[in-house]
């Protein structure tokens, strides 16, 4: 069975609270919850097998990051993707994300170099990957880089924005170059690995910008 995109790290996942709230995520996005779907509680609940409370703070926390939104008497509604929210998106990664690449190269302890030497080794390979594969991998590579900055708060803020940035990556999967775009973390994990905090903020620079102008280009040619 493929592993959860957006899963939680072992541990992570301490409450029932969060439990909900990564299987919701990870409903919406991989577009098993399209945009604009209707949220509705109790089928959540019934397909979760998890209490009403723990989906409700779920929920609520899924409003707060602006996947869900609550129209008063009208009920939850799935965020709609707007393309827009590509550049927007991309201003704030293309900030955020080099400072993570640059801190985890020089704050990075070996169990962090482990961790990323392994994905470097995975990333370079030439074993032939599925779609839901190599956004699995994408994402581990992200968030081991995340990880290994040490700053709690840039973690919790970029880990965020890129369930929206792949939210809107999975609407133009079928026409985007899935193994090129995973392929570009090689040179980023090297530099973190190499200590060289520079060149893997300029790599991962380069990396967030080209997702934004390849995206684009697939979801305003539809």
């Amino acid at each position: 069975m493929a592993k959860a995109i957006l899963a939680p790290r072992e541990g992570e996942a301490a409450s029932f609270a969060d439990r909900a709230y990564y299987a919701i995520r990870e409903l919406i996005v991989t577009l098993e919850l399209p945009p604009g779907a209707v949220v509705r509680e109790p089928e959540l609940t019934a397909r979760l097998g998890i209490g009403r409370t723990p989906v409700r703070e779920a929920l609520r926390r899924l409003a707060q990051e602006r996947l869900i939104e609550v129209y008063p008497r009208r009920g939850m509604f799935v965020t709609k993707v707007d393309v827009r929210d590509l550049a927007r998106l991309c201003e704030v990664r293309a900030a955020l994300e080099p400072e993570a690449a640059r801190l985890a190269a020089e704050r990075a302890t070996q169990a962090d170099l482990d961790e990323l030497g392994a994905l470097l080794v995975e990333v370079r390979s030439s074993r032939r990957r599925d779609a839901r594969s190599l956004i699995d991998l994408d994402e581990r590579v992200h968030r081991g880089i995340y990880q290994a900055s040490h700053n709690p708060f840039l973690v919790k803020t970029l880990e965020e924005y890129y369930a929206h940035a792949l939210r809107i990556w999975m609407v133009a999967l079928a026409r985007t170059n899935l193994g090129a775009a995973v392929g570009e973390h090689a040179a980023v994990l090297d530099a973190v690995v190499r200590g060289d905090g520079g060149r893997a903020a300029e790599l991962m620079r380069a990396h967030v910008e080209a997702f934004e102008a390849a995206v684009r280009d697939v979801l305003l040619s539809e």
